[in-house]
């Protein structure tokens, strides 16, 4: 009895958790730094002179070459590379031409709205998405299944910068039904203090509820066509997780000791592919993060993904790099975080 107690004491920690973990850490940091060279070979390959944008194209040769002496880019490519770490190490992502301040500001400045109208699109598409792809695969080769598969390719088969300006086409120009482009409009601007950066949250917290219902209009139409986008994988992915459940043995033995269609549906077929679904849902939010870049260019909506085009046209390679490199190491966090999720919610996965 004693030596199995200490022997329980004494037991060693699971050796296959240590080295998947161990495997994860290493395959995200190979990732983050493979992210961050490529973000820096890009901005250094590129044929746009970030020194030219600084100094203006009328500058004299002179001023030119102080310019890219004190911005280190007349050292050579590997130093360049290690003066870029050092000042990623600090937090320091460079200042931004185009708004005179450092990137990082700029990036806890624009990076909200972005949240706020990814946020919003994900929750739409999880609401309607994940029902309809249920109830789809429980109707297999009906009308309803028919038209959800048809509207769900074309969802995915269409470009989101297309959808964004056919919407603003039928909704702003043709009916006039849905406000113009941007967050708010031109009465409102600078109304509303800014707390969160998330404009209907700040204007509710401030009870300026004028501005909230106009906010709230402003980020219909754009949240609805990014939702269209992430309604669509998840849509197909739910019908194509359930229509598995769905042909499981466990199941048929559901269904043999008389359980209802709903209860079988939902509580035997709809939790066993929980796991999958909740990494498809991070995965389709983590895409919207990305993707918004479109969506915010066309719909002038201030967020990230427009910083982030806006500095691209002008030259301002540090906001390029800076926004570039969030947006990726966003993409890779919460890549992992499904990962986890997945194999938290289903046992059968392996650690």
């Amino acid at each position: 009895m004693i030596s199995e107690l200490f022997g329980r004491r004494r037991a060693k920690p699971n050796r296959g958790a240590i080295r998947g973990w161990l495997s994860t850490f290493v395959g995200v940091a190979a990732t983050l730094f493979g992210l961050l060279l490529a973000t820096f070979l890009i901005g250094r390959t590129i044929p746009i002179d970030p020194v030219v944008a600084i100094v203006g194209d009328r500058a004299t040769p002179d001023v030119v070459a102080r310019v890219r002496a004190d911005l280190g880019l007349d050292r050579p490519l590997l130093e360049q590379f290690w003066i870029y770490l050092r000042h990623l190490a600090h937090g320091d992502l460079g200042t931004s031409v185009m708004t005179s301040r450092s990137v990082v500001e700029d990036v806890l400045h624009f990076f909200p709205a972005t949240l706020e109208l990814a946020t919003t699109a994900i929750v739409i598409a999880v609401l309607i998405g994940v029902p309809l792809g249920v109830i789809s695969a429980s109707r297999q080769g009906s009308p309803l299944d028919n038209a959800v598969r048809i509207v769900s390719l074309a969802g995915q088969s269409t470009p989101v910068f297309v959808l964004g300006l056919l919407a603003l086409l039928v909704f702003y120009v043709k009916f006039g039904i849905a406000p113009g482009i941007g967050q708010q409009d031109m009465g409102f601007q600078g109304a509303v203090p800014e707390r969160t950066g998330a404009l209907i949250i700040d204007a509710a917290l401030d009870g300026q509820w004028d501005a909230f219902r106009d906010g709230l209009a402003h980020l219909v139409l754009p949240s609805l066509v990014l939702a269209y986008v992430s309604f669509s994988t998840i849509t197909r992915m739910t019908r194509t997780f359930m229509l598995d459940a769905l042909n499981g043995e466990f199941i048929v033995t559901a269904r043999a000791k008389g359980l209802s269609a709903s209860r079988v549906l939902w509580r035997h077929a709809f939790l066993n592919v929980a796991g999958r679904l909740v990494m498809v849902i991070v995965l389709a939010y983590a895409g919207l993060l990305e993707g918004a870049v479109l969506t915010e260019t066309v719909f002038g909506w201030p967020g990230l993904g427009l910083y982030l085009t806006q500095s691209l046209m002008n030259a301002d390679m540090n906001a390029v790099l800076g926004a570039t490199l969030v947006i990726g190491g966003i993409y890779i966090t919460l890549n992992q975080l499904a990962d986890m999720a997945y194999r938290i919610l289903d046992p059968r996965a392996k650690s």
